[in-house]
This record gives C-alpha cells, structure tokens and sequence, in this order.
C-alpha cells in the first residue's frame, strides 16, 4: 500500500485527527542519499544549539544550523538565531521537496545528532515566526530514528520509523493540536542530519 501510494504521490494521512501528517519514504537512491549526508555534515555551518530553560542557559550536544532566502531572525526556547544564506545542497533539496509536495518554503533549521543519545523532547513548532498553519518539510539522513506524536489533549500516541533519504510533511492543524518529539535511543550509535523546511513571515 505504501509503495503504491509513494508512486501516486499523494502518501495516507497518519494522523487520525486535527493535523495532517504525510510520509513519502526515501525520495532517492542510498548513494544519492550518502552524498547528501556526507555534504551537508561538511558543508553546513554546525554549532552548538543553546536554549534557555527556566532561566538556565543549556548549550546542547545536538548541532544546528538556521538557513534561509533572507537573515530571518528565528526565536525558540527563547535565543534567536539569524539565517544564514543558502547553500547549493539545500537548494537541490528544497527545490524536489516542493515539487514533491506543491508546497513553497522560504528557510531550513537542521538538526545534527551524533547518535541515539541526543534526542529532542516532546513541542510544537507555532512559534510566532513561522507562518500559522503553514506546511514543516522534514527530510532525514543517516541513522533511522523513531518520530513520535502525541495529541495535547487526547495523550493519543504514534510514531513511525524515518528512514535515510525520507520525507515527511506536517501541516494544517497539527502544530496546534499535537507535539512530536525524537525519542532518544541505546539502539543507535550513528549520526543523524534532519533538515525541517519552513516559512518564515
């Protein structure tokens, strides 16, 4: 069923209520996948992501970096960070997602963890920097990881499994009525880069 949905284009709505969630699997071979790892874990500018929690400065294990067509300014977990500009890789990528999806983004946060011990907790991304309602591109490469959702009411739960080279969109209500989270894991010991394209207004 998911391959014959992958070659229509138009993957099942994984979630049961108030959202959208779609998963297109792999969009490209294992080589051109391993190309695109290998670039941008050179290429990209990486830092430290700092984040302030009840009045604590963290600086994270995880690595970021916020790129974009303009220097948008993007505040989470309350530090700002400014675009960068745009790189070749992140261009390409932009450029078949939104073939792929008909859906247009204007900046790129990338997230790099080094292995299943570095994780993200359970949020939403309706910060107000990002257009309300506006569709999150997440395309992942490297290690497999599970993704989770949990409904801000409900509690109801799922997860799926994001492979190397995937693509996996959010959009309409899910960002006001579910978080999602990268659980950590002892199961993984390599790196993971994940790229979420937004728009930023």
């Amino acid at each position: 069923m998911d391959l014959f949905e992958n070659i229509k284009g138009k993957p099942e709505n994984r979630l049961p209520q108030d959202g959208i969630v779609n998963y297109y699997g792999t969009l490209m071979s294992q080589r051109e996948a391993n190309d695109y790892f290998n670039s941008l874990l050179s290429k990209v500018t990486w830092m430290n992501d700092e984040v302030i929690i009840f009045g604590k400065r963290i600086v994270t294990k995880r690595k970021m970096a916020w790129y974009g067509e303009k220097p948008f300014e993007y505040t989470y977990s309350n530090t700002s960070k400014k675009a960068l500009p745009w790189i070749d890789e992140l261009l390409a990528l932009k450029e078949i997602i939104e073939e792929k999806t008909n859906e247009m983004f204007n900046s790129c946060l990338l997230n790099l963890y080094h292995d299943g011990d570095e994780g993200m907790g359970w949020h939403s991304d309706d910060e107000p920097d990002l257009k309300k309602d506006s569709a999150i591109a997440s395309m992942s490469f490297g290690a497999e990881r599970k993704f989770s959702f949990k409904h801000k009411k409900s509690k109801e739960t799922m997860s799926l499994v994001l492979q190397h080279g995937s693509l996996l969109i959010m959009k309409g209500l899910t960002q006001t009525h579910w978080m999602h989270s990268l659980p950590k894991t002892k199961m993984v010991s390599t790196p993971r880069i994940n790229l979420t394209f937004r728009t930023m207004v």
